[in-house]
């Protein structure tokens, strides 16, 4: 923890250092091209206002003030006459711009936290230090001219810029969560194939754009990133919507009195976190989250309810009839068919089960041990260490073991021993 607040005081400190380097810069040298400075801090102020709320661990969701910010990075010629703003002006009006669209955010709550500000102060700084230099001294317009040459640069440049994006994406969310390092890179180079691609293909238009046509092409072309906005809000809502649905779904077992209040909630809390300390990622999270969530549903079929719901401690064909039953109710309520699948085979040997049919099943046990025994969550591992042989893979066991003695789970525990 203590590297990870390191990593996360380098980055905050990187960035508010760039912040201030860019104002100072600007109040000493003066402001260039003042109209094209506006502009752009006024379109990148819409672009905050316009943001929605991100679930939680999502990227930033405002495109908009993101093209905004790389097109002026990238910004080279406006209306054919050279520009002769630099990396300095353009961190100052990309963090001016965002500020002030921040306002009504920060002051209904809901601002974005310094982890987003660090990663876009850095990276449209690194955008401009890579184009400005260049294209001010000559060097791109000499060697590249303007055709299609310039563009493609342009698009490279917007391409490392996203690497770079991701890379210190994957690096904080590290920091913070503990998680490796190689599946949180892959979820936010994914991420780019997304909303992320837009946002750069039209970062790059709009520097096109106001190359030739001046400051009216920024309302033009900032047309169709607004729709895809819309699309993905859309998008969002309806995913929302199913994740609502499957956790009213799954609380149908609790106010029914065969599962203790909260069970599935915190299975499907210490589920993810130790999905993502085995490598899981994107869809194979959301299958476990769904599927950790309603892993319990097949005890809707049973008469008497099992005490406390904890069916870890049933006999192995009991677990295996209540999971069947479970896949089948699964089955009929339109979630991916790979959630059943899971839900079916949790109660299998552990030798038999896909990786997160593993993890579900080692969770619930974990759940339900600690709750019913006197030792907590110690004895609750210690029982599941010895249940190796059969019932529990080693590595999800030692998984579960580290996230807990991270704080990462619902409940926690101190230093855990060695197994």
């Amino acid at each position: 923890m203590r590297a990870g607040a390191t990593v996360l005081g380098a980055v905050h400190g990187a960035a508010l250092a760039l912040t201030v380097a860019g104002f100072a810069g600007t109040l000493w040298n003066g402001v260039d091209e003042p109209g094209n400075a506006l502009a752009f801090g006024v379109l990148i102020a819409l672009g905050e206002l316009a943001r929605w709320g991100a679930l939680p661990g999502e990227r930033e969701p405002a495109p908009l003030a993101s093209a905004g910010a790389l097109a002026y990075a990238l910004l080279g010629q406006s209306a054919g006459g050279t520009t002769s703003h630099g990396v300095l002006q353009i961190v100052a009006v990309v963090v001016a711009g965002g500020l002030v669209g921040l306002v009504p955010h920060i002051a209904r709550g809901t601002g974005p936290d310094l982890d987003h500000l660090a990663r876009r102060i850095l990276t449209v700084g690194f955008a401009a230090l890579c184009f400005q230099p260049l294209y001010n001294a000559g060097a791109v317009t000499t060697v590249l001219g303007h055709g299609p040459s310039y563009a493609l640069f342009l698009l490279l440049l917007l391409l490392l810029t996203a690497l770079c994006d991701a890379v210190l994406a994957a690096l904080m969310l590290r920091a913070r969560k503990g998680y490796p390092y190689g599946p949180l890179l892959r979820d936010e180079l994914r991420a780019l194939l997304g909303i992320g691609s837009a946002v750069c293909a039209t970062g790059a238009v709009m520097a096109l754009g106001v190359a030739v046509a001046g400051l009216w092409a920024l309302p033009v072309f900032c047309v169709p990133l607004l729709l895809t906005q819309v699309s993905f809000r859309r998008y969002t809502a309806v995913r929302t919507t199913n994740r609502q649905t499957i956790a009213s779904l799954a609380r149908a077992t609790e106010i029914a009195g065969y599962t203790p209040p909260g069970h599935a909630r915190r299975v499907a809390a210490l589920s993810g976190a130790v999905g993502r300390e085995l490598g899981l990622s994107g869809t194979d999270l959301t299958v476990l989250e769904y599927a950790a969530l309603m892993h319990d549903i097949g005890q809707l079929s049973l008469v008497d309810p099992v005490p406390e719901g904890a069916t870890a401690l049933l006999p192995a064909e009991e677990q295996r009839r209540i999971a069947l039953l479970g896949g089948a109710v699964v089955r009929q309520t339109g979630v991916p068919a790979a959630v059943a699948v899971i839900v079916e085979r949790q109660a299998d040997p552990y030798r038999e089960q896909p990786l997160p049919a593993r993890i579900v099943r080692t969770v619930n046990a974990y759940d339900d041990l600690a709750a019913g025994s006197a030792g907590g969550a110690l004895t609750a591992l210690e029982r599941l260490r010895l249940a190796t042989a059969r019932d529990h893979h080693p590595e999800v066991v030692e998984s579960l073991a580290r996230v807990l003695a991270r704080g990462g789970g619902v409940a926690s525990i101190g230093p855990v021993p060695p197994g």
